[in-house]
């Protein structure tokens, strides 16, 4: 296994074009691997990321380069169009479902272990919050070994029931920095899931019929 990404911390742009690739490999199969137009689109996208960034295609292109030099990302070839796919879990070398939560505080940035179970709805269907915190702690109490802890429990912030969990893949986390309010919890947390599925079955809906668009320019200007 490669663990040469751990001998430097990834970029903001390498982190989001890390972060959408390991999205759109389970939310659109149909379009990935994504090619660079789709994968800027992802990137910067509005809804589901945290912060909302505006990459430019050259700043996706040097982090796919950075990407790959450290195992996360493989260029696809044999397509008309050149297509990029993650590597992530053969690279870090973590199960499913710790590179599911990896990847959405990626996109989404610190979340309690509540607010992880309800936005990987899309991703994989955890059982309980019981289940994301032992995915969290694994990943917390990573040996040194395997190239150390990927996510760090913050602490709480005032107010809140809940702490929050970062991850570490680009440098170590400032403890000190107040973390937002948590969701509601309880029987709201069930409600906010299937809105959260509904919004979800509208995006990819949305996100399938660009592909398509997309696909179509390319054959009626080739």
């Amino acid at each position: 296994m490669n663990h040469d990404f751990h001998t430097r911390p990834l970029s903001a742009a390498e982190a989001r074009v890390l972060g959408t690739l390991m999205e759109k490999a389970r939310t659109v199969p149909d379009s990935y691997p994504l090619t660079l137009n789709s994968l800027q689109s992802g990137c910067n996208q509005k809804t589901a990321r945290d912060p909302v960034l505006n990459i430019t295609e050259a700043e996706i292109s040097e982090a796919i380069d950075g990407l790959r030099e450290c195992s996360l990302v493989i260029e696809s070839s044999g397509s008309r169009v050149t297509r990029y796919e993650h590597n992530f879990q053969r690279a870090v070398g973590v199960p499913e479902q710790s590179a599911v939560l990896l990847g959405l505080l990626l996109l989404r940035g610190p979340q309690t272990a509540g607010e992880l179970r309800i936005n990987t709805e899309r991703w994989y269907k955890f059982l309980d919050i019981a289940s994301v915190d032992a995915f969290l702690e694994e990943l917390q109490d990573r040996s040194v070994e395997k190239g150390g802890a990927l996510v760090v429990k913050l602490p709480r912030a005032p107010g809140a029931r809940e702490q929050r969990w970062a991850h570490l893949l680009c440098g170590p986390v400032d403890l000190s920095a107040p973390s937002a309010a948590p969701v509601a919890s309880g029987a709201a947390e069930e409600d906010v899931i299937a809105l959260t599925r509904r919004v979800a079955a509208l995006e990819d809906t949305v996100e399938q019929l660009r592909a398509q668009l997309q696909s179509l320019q390319q054959q009626l200007g080739g």
